[in-house]
Formats: structure tokens, C-alpha cells, sequence
């Protein structure tokens, strides 16, 4: 089980019903990697903080000549040397 936060704003009534609510919606979204939910108000705005128990995976992409990719392991050979001749710009 985790553990959820309730920041209640001044005046503002949350029903038991309106917390198993959102606590459903995290559970459903990260599963067993939830660790802990906090639920805050800005006026009639819900903002739901989750906190996992391990770092959400990703791969990483990138655009590179024309091309969004992930890696570039299935390239053939030409593109491979396109990538590598072409020039990076700084920031």
C-alpha cells in the first residue's frame, strides 16, 4: 500500500468518494510502481503529484538527418557516415 497526501485548500471539502477517485486514476496509470500520491488544489484544479517507487523507463530519441530514431543499429552503412559527417550546432 502507499501512502496519499490530501492538501486541503481553505474551505474546500474532499469526499472520500473524490480521493478513491483519484486514487484509482494513479493506480491505473502506474500500477505497482506507485509509491505515493499527494493531491493539492489550485481553485476548482486538482494537482496530483505522484511519487513512484523506481524511475519511469524512456528511450531516448532523436531526430538526426531527417529521421526520428531511437538507435541507430539498423542504419546501413551510407547512413551511418551521414550521420557522422554532419555538423552539429552548440547552443
Amino acid at each position: 500500500m502507499y501512502q496519499v497526501e490530501v492538501k486541503k485548500p481553505d474551505g474546500r471539502e474532499i469526499s472520500p468518494e473524490e480521493i478513491a477517485a483519484y486514487r484509482e486514476l494513479a493506480e491505473n496509470k502506474y500500477g505497482e510502481r506507485l509509491k505515493g500520491l499527494e493531491i493539492a488544489f489550485d481553485g476548482e484544479d486538482a494537482i496530483l503529484t505522484f511519487r513512484l517507487a523506481e524511475p519511469a523507463k524512456f528511450e531516448r530519441v532523436r531526430r538526426i538527418t531527417g529521421y526520428l530514431v531511437g538507435t541507430m543499429d539498423k542504419w546501413n552503412d551510407a547512413k551511418r557516415a551521414e550521420e557522422k559527417e554532419r555538423v552539429k550546432h552548440g547552443m
